[in-house]
């Protein structure tokens, strides 16, 4: 009789323990997850309890770009964007029934208060029968290249399709980060639920897709700025120095194929032979495709990897990691790696990987993990986490030596060759232009990669322009981008 008694009370005593581990793994451990409206978009109750409540801010340089304000209805808070159009793509969105976009996204437990850096402050909230509050974040934006960037593309007219990167080198942190078209996430937060939706749908069928983030997402051939990898390549090599002999002719006789590498405009480089720096000044398709042969594919993949190709380098940002197009140069045969040379074939990248390409350069052959958020901080503004600098894998990219060789010839780029328009009385600047060629039925994209001041350079940008709506003959990367990258290095340096 005490047998069975003892096997029920063991199966029982069995049973409690299993729903006791049970509820602390769902109370504690699934807390955060399960309470998260980014996880659980379609939880009412968790929807309506996170809209309720007063999330963090979003700063930059100690003012807020998104913040919460007291509100009239029922909701309590309302999310507001100072800054709308020029925060927009960073600072993202943050709506009951449209999702979260942005920092929003990324750092949603922190701004929300479910983060469990954030147990304690919750626990003294619920003593004191307050509300939960969440935390801050304060991102590496410097504000004056942020509106530089903005104000650059916009001039260029509301429907431009662009993106403009800046980073620090010797960091890695994000200094600005624009991306056209644009929208507003006022809208998109609004209280008016019903206008709020038709605005997303706006949004979303809109043709130029102004809910991405072209600076991240958006990868395109980079044209002639990829030449400064081949170049990064050639130097590597050992087999090339800045004032090397390489083929200037008019033309490069692709092998396997009856086709020719022509130069923009048809003529010569000044030559049948000028020198590596010369033909980085002229942007001379025949030298770069011709050292794109020599090297060989494998040579400037690795040397493209190197600068973080083919990596996923960024995770600030929502988009970055689930949508974010993947800079590559592929695996192209003979013709193709003379075409990869100078950015053309299946090479694309993405503004973002450009800008890490002239920062690494500048950065004596370095390249810095790009990053946007600083600091993560209490309800109460203490550092809970500070954001470290770090390498990116396979470091460096290039020798210092070589790195500052490189520098010199885009010293050159710009005082001397066609990126002349970036020029900065009294500083040096380091440049390097782009067209590249698209779809036969539409033009080309322009760019522009750069740093300054050369010899201690504390910023480094990349401007797209995808479309402009100018006609062909008007689209360069001297003529669309450069301007843009000098106001933006001119906000930082001063």
């Amino acid at each position: 009789m005490n047998k069975p008694i003892r096997t029920m009370a063991v199966v029982c005593l069995t049973l409690f323990l299993a729903l006791l581990l049970n509820v602390t793994y769902v109370q504690y451990w699934q807390a955060e997850s399960l309470s998260s409206l980014s996880e659980h978009p379609d939880n009412v109750r968790v929807r309506d309890a996170e809209f309720s409540r007063e999330r963090g801010s979003i700063l930059v340089r100690g003012q807020a770009v998104a913040e919460s304000v007291p509100s009239d209805d029922a909701y309590q808070f309302q999310r507001q964007y100072p800054r709308p159009l020029q925060f927009a793509h960073l600072a993202g969105f943050f709506s009951r029934d449209s999702g979260l976009g942005g920092v929003e996204a990324s750092q949603n437990s922190i701004l929300s208060g479910s983060d469990s850096r954030l147990f304690g402050y919750r626990v003294v909230d619920l003593a004191d029968n307050e509300q939960p509050r969440g935390g801050s974040v304060t991102l590496t934006i410097d504000p004056a290249a942020q509106r530089a960037a903005y104000e650059g593309l916009a001039a260029l007219g509301d429907d431009v399709q662009g993106a403009v990167v800046a980073l620090e080198p010797s960091t890695g942190k994000v200094l600005a980060m624009v991306s056209s078209p644009r929208f507003d996430p006022n809208r998109l937060s609004s209280h008016d639920f019903s206008a709020a939706s038709d605005y997303r749908n706006q949004l979303l069928d809109a043709p130029r897709r102004p809910l991405d983030n072209r600076a991240i997402e958006e990868a395109l051939p980079p044209g002639s700025v990829f030449k400064l990898v081949t170049a990064a390549a050639a130097l590597e090599s050992g087999d090339y120095e800045p004032d090397t002999q390489v083929d200037g002719r008019a033309s490069l006789d692709l092998p396997q194929t009856s086709t020719t590498l022509p130069n923009l405009g048809g003529g010569s480089c000044g030559g049948d032979t000028v020198s590596l720096t010369r033909a980085l000044e002229v942007s001379c398709n025949v030298a770069f495709g011709s050292i794109g042969l020599d090297l060989g594919a494998e040579a400037l993949r690795e040397q493209s990897q190197k600068f973080g190709f083919d990596t996923r380098t960024f995770e600030d940002l929502d988009d970055a990691l689930t949508r974010q197009a993947v800079s590559t140069i592929g695996d192209p045969d003979e013709p193709q790696t003379a075409l990869s040379a100078i950015g053309q074939s299946n090479v694309v990248a993405t503004p973002l990987q450009m800008a890490m390409v002239a920062a690494g350069i500048a950065n004596d052959g370095v390249v810095r993990r790009p990053y946007l958020v600083d600091e993560i901080l209490s309800p109460k503004l203490e550092t809970l986490e500070r954001t470290d600098p770090e390498d990116m894998p396979d470091q460096p990219a290039m020798s210092p030596e070589n790195a500052r060789d490189l520098r010199e010839m885009m010293v050159s780029v710009v005082d001397n060759g066609t990126g002349t328009t970036a020029q900065i009385d009294g500083v040096d600047v380091g440049g390097k232009t782009g067209t590249a060629q698209s779809a036969p039925d539409r033009p080309p994209y322009a760019w522009f990669v750069s740093f300054a001041p050369a010899d201690t350079p504390s910023v480094a940008v990349a401007v797209l322009v995808q479309d402009a709506g100018v006609e062909r003959n008007q689209i360069s990367g001297s003529g669309l981008a450069a301007p843009i990258a000098r106001a933006v290095m001119q906000a930082v340096i001063g």
